[in-house]
């Protein structure tokens, strides 16, 4: 492949800092091999390299490519039947979804994501039911509809060792439960049980497998607090820091995982990670809401990450996490849409709108609320650093990925936008889905006008639609009626879970009530 040339109203290469984006106007940027070259104005671009291809894109902006730090599943739960209950209640209604194909519902979301500018994504996998195979094998067709679709994924298999269900042993709860109910959900549990030596081996496998694959790569990700013991926690770390591979882990999502951690460990989830050594750089912790003041010190000396999840703590009741804090303190915060947005999708765009004016505080000083540049940063450079490929993307400087989104701001713009108000910040606040002209990943590119370029959408959404068409078979007819069954035993199993916990006071609130 000989250097080309990508020529853009605005290019923006990336975020010096929450009030600094850096933009070349009229600029172009030189790829060659996938990767970024130079960027700089067109007329300099075009002497350096005056036999180059120039691919125009005079009404866009291009920008570094999104990165999702946060994902699981394609279809989501509202899709297969499960409403948005607090998350401790979702976990048992989430018994029932029907049973979809691996491949075809990991490219449901991606058509999705791409779609908004997503050039990578975290891709939280778990939650398998059935043998170590079968899980090896669902977990190789997710990457292969990565692979086939173009799309960047860093790929975990999420790690339990207990607690399945509620915040308690496994055994335990199901003996506390009606023979009739607790004996199905003990069988049940069990075929989503996976060793933790098995959990290993699936890491070790998918990691080889991978050994040369440009579109995916395998990091590590314990479940969470109440989902992991220390012993294994501590394993995971050494084996990330051994292979120099991030981690991912679900924290402090909610009050409850906070009174967990405090029953469990005698302090906060925070510092008992960091009593262990288990916090640093390697880490990303995913929720990250219901930290201290004394946590977010901790996370912060410690360079360890967060993914802001706005759209799931709304949906599910979780809570706000105090993302003002932690860029005060220069955490690094990447963006992740978990299972779907606010609007039921998986849209970049929308999500950046969404975290813009969520922590927008009552006062006066701009400094204290969340800035445009600041959430193209989460959702690019700091999103990256939270996956296997950071370093490599996240930012359109030379050496650097070429994955980047190119945006119609004229259409996003009219009939009219005044130029007072600087171009990156119209663009975040008025750019749509249907703005986004073209993606590319590595130079290539995946989605141009609407239509991807190596996979039929509607054919893969019309043979969604047609399997699930079908009646329930048997087995999802079983796990349905477990799921209504089990349902008020775990609502019961919380009601008094929280009596003694001290006041909660916010980092911030939007309103009072005396």
């Amino acid at each position: 492949m000989t250097a080309a040339l990508v020529r853009a109203k605005w290019i923006v290469t990336g975020v010096q800092d929450r009030h600094t984006p850096h933009i070349v106007s009229d600029g172009a940027l030189v790829h060659e091999h996938g990767k970024v070259v130079a960027v700089g104005p067109f007329d300099e671009m075009r002497q350096r390299f005056p036999d180059a291809p120039v691919t125009q894109y005079p009404r866009h902006m291009l920008l570094p490519g999104f990165v999702n730090s946060h994902h699981h599943v394609g279809l989501t739960p509202l899709q297969l039947g499960s409403p948005d209950y607090a998350l401790e209640l979702w976990f048992a209604s989430r018994m029932s979804a029907r049973d979809v194909d691996i491949h075809l519902d990991t490219l449901y979301s991606a058509f999705e994501m791409i779609a908004s500018g997503i050039t990578t994504v975290q891709h939280i996998h778990g939650w398998m039911r059935g043998s170590f195979e079968q899980v090896h094998g669902a977990s190789s067709a997710v990457l292969k509809a990565y692979q086939a679709i173009g799309m960047r994924a860093s790929y975990c298999y999420a790690v339990r060792e207990q607690n399945r269900l509620v915040y308690e042993d496994d055994a335990k709860f199901c003996a506390s439960l009606p023979s009739d109910v607790g004996v199905p959900l003990a069988e049940h549990l069990k075929q989503a049980t996976l060793s933790f030596s098995d959990h290993m081996k699936l890491y070790k496998m998918l990691r080889d497998e991978n050994v040369g694959q440009t579109l995916t790569r395998i990091q590590l990700a314990p479940a969470n607090l109440h989902w992991i013991t220390d012993d294994g926690l501590m394993t995971l770390v050494e084996q990330a820091k051994a292979d120099d591979v991030p981690m991912h882990m679900h924290l402090l999502e909610t009050v409850y995982q906070k009174e967990y951690a405090r029953r469990r460990t005698g302090t906060t989830a925070v510092k008992h990670l960091h009593k262990l050594g288990a916090l640093g750089p390697w880490m990303t912790l995913g929720h990250a809401v219901w930290l201290t003041e004394e946590d977010v010190e901790l996370v912060a000396h410690s360079k360890t990450c967060v993914c802001h999840n706005c759209s799931s703590n709304f949906r599910l009741r979780s809570g706000v996490a105090p993302v003002n804090e932690f860029e005060k303190r220069g955490v690094t915060i990447g963006m992740g849409l978990d299972e779907a947005g606010i609007n039921e999708d998986r849209d970049m765009l929308q999500e950046m709108k969404l975290a813009l004016r969520a922590h927008r505080v009552p006062g006066m000083n701009d400094d204290d609320v969340p800035s445009c540049p600041q959430v193209l940063r989460m959702a690019s450079e700091h999103g990256a650093k939270t996956t296997a490929f950071r370093g490599q993307i996240g930012r359109l400087d030379p050496g650097m990925q070429f994955d980047a989104v190119a945006i119609d701001f004229d259409a996003a713009m009219y009939p009219f936008q005044d130029d007072d108000i600087p171009p990156l910040d119209a663009l975040i606040q008025r750019a749509h889905q249907r703005h986004v002209d073209t993606v590319y990943v590595g130079g290539d590119p995946i989605y141009s006008q609407g239509r991807f370029k190596y996979i039929d959408r509607d054919k893969v959404l019309g043979q969604i639609a047609e399997a699930l068409s079908r009646p329930r078979s048997p087995d999802e007819v079983k796990r349905r009626e477990l799921s209504k069954a089990v349902f008020p035993h775990v609502k019961q199993f919380y009601a008094n879970y929280l009596e003694g916990e001290p006041a909660r006071q916010p980092f911030y609130a939007p309103s009072s009530r005396t």
